[in-house]
């Protein structure tokens, strides 16, 4: 089928809620992407931060094979070994002690939320039902977590949103000590804000938001759909602050391209969602959570947090050295391999001729570039990016 046909089918029959750029993709390996005209991107989006390891990592593409010739669906009704293997990995590597499965970073959300709720009833505080989460945050796109991402673009249209969420300021404790009443039952906060624009947490803001929490009886949410998984050098984003939360969410990266997505819980936490109280069908899917084992065990075996380190630090000191020489870059700020520049206009057009020059870029809250690389880039790949972005701002 020709590019034109693809094309002319996706804007006929799929639901127009994507601008697309007029591009048809083929092929992956690494951090390049072909598309159907043989030519070659460099990918600093990474399926925005979904594959972690790059395209086709054979170690991910050998675990989907070999998964999908023995089974690939049998739904929760029944055990499956890869699931079990997968919790048990989690659990061992994190602070948690159960894992529920889901399909997607919004799934995972929707399932703390309803934890958090439950267990607050099941404590005997049938009157805590409300969840503070932070303007320019983003947790999803269903009802529940469109009504607790803070950001109106999100929700325009789709009123009246789901009660019971207050949204303060990132970074703002005094903010958040004031919105909390008898109603609260918990605070839900991405530890870097990626949607937001790559908002860090300031000092010991993490840190005293856990006190906080301690203080007032309340459950502590990290979202880390998009920085869990090394992005931020560490496993997950909570080591890198020495902070632990109540629960967690994870997608995106974790199974390194497929759909998964999980919720961690303490183990009196979890005990609040019974038999029969939530469920997914496929979720941990056989085949999502063999390429999940094959993607944790790579990252943990393979230096992968080390380079994400290492090269993530180069990013920051090339583009650090671009903030020096345009004045119209107002801002840098990330971790590891999580990056956002922002702006003083609009970046879009800066994300369409990288576009054209053969580089893939992102652009998020109108002004910040954003750059998601997969955690296995080299020095001598952000050399080239850099490279590009510097003709582009040239031109300006």
């Amino acid at each position: 089928m020709s590019e034109n046909q693809v094309k002319e089918l996706s804007d006929k029959y799929v639901f127009s809620t994507y601008s697309r750029f007029p591009v048809l993709m083929v092929k992956g390996h690494g951090c390049i992407l072909w598309d159907s005209d043989g030519k070659k991107y460099l990918d600093f989006v990474g399926g925005l931060a979904v594959c972690i390891l790059g395209h086709c990592h054979p170690n991910i593409v050998e675990a989907i094979r070999e998964q999908a010739q023995r089974l690939i669906h049998v739904s929760n009704l029944y055990y499956t070994e890869p699931q079990a293997k997968l919790a048990k990995l989690l659990a061992d590597k994190s602070f948690a002690d159960r894992i529920f499965f889901c399909n997607s970073g919004a799934e995972a959300n929707e399932a703390a939320i309803k934890l958090a709720r439950k267990y607050a009833k099941e404590k005997g505080c049938r009157e805590r039902f409300k969840i503070i989460t932070m303007t320019n945050s983003f947790h999803g796109r269903t009802m529940a977590t469109i009504s607790a991402t803070g950001q109106e673009k999100i929700q325009k249209g789709f009123e009246p949103l789901l009660p019971g969420f207050t949204y303060v300021a990132f970074n703002d404790l005094e903010a958040l000590n004031k919105a909390i009443d008898g109603s609260t039952c918990a605070v839900m906060i991405e530890p870097i804000q990626g949607e937001g624009g790559v908002n860090c947490p300031s000092g010991r803001y993490l840190k005293d938001l856990r006190n906080v929490c301690d203080t007032h009886g309340l459950l502590l949410i990290f979202d880390e759909v998009q920085v869990g998984m090394g992005r931020t050098g560490t496993l997950f984003a909570y080591e890198g602050y020495d902070v632990q939360p109540d629960i967690m969410t994870l997608a995106k990266g974790l199974a390194g391209g497929l759909p998964i997505g999980a919720m961690l819980a303490k183990e009196d936490i979890a005990a609040s969602l019974s038999s029969g109280s939530h469920a997914s069908t496929f979720g941990g899917n056989p085949v999502a959570t063999a390429a999940a084992l094959a993607t944790i065990n790579t990252i943990l075996d393979d230096r992968v947090l080390e380079n994400c380190i290492e090269v993530g630090g180069y990013l920051f000191q090339k583009l650090g050295r671009l903030r020096e020489k345009y004045p119209f870059i107002k801002d840098l700020r990330g971790k590891g391999l999580i990056v956002g520049m922002e702006l003083e206009f609009d970046g879009g057009g800066i994300v369409t001729k990288c576009l054209e020059r053969g580089i893939l870029i992102n652009c998020t809250m109108g002004k910040t570039l954003r750059f998601l690389p997969p955690l296995i880039v080299t020095k001598g790949e952000v050399d080239i990016m850099v490279r590009v972005l510097e003709d582009v701002f040239s031109e300006i």
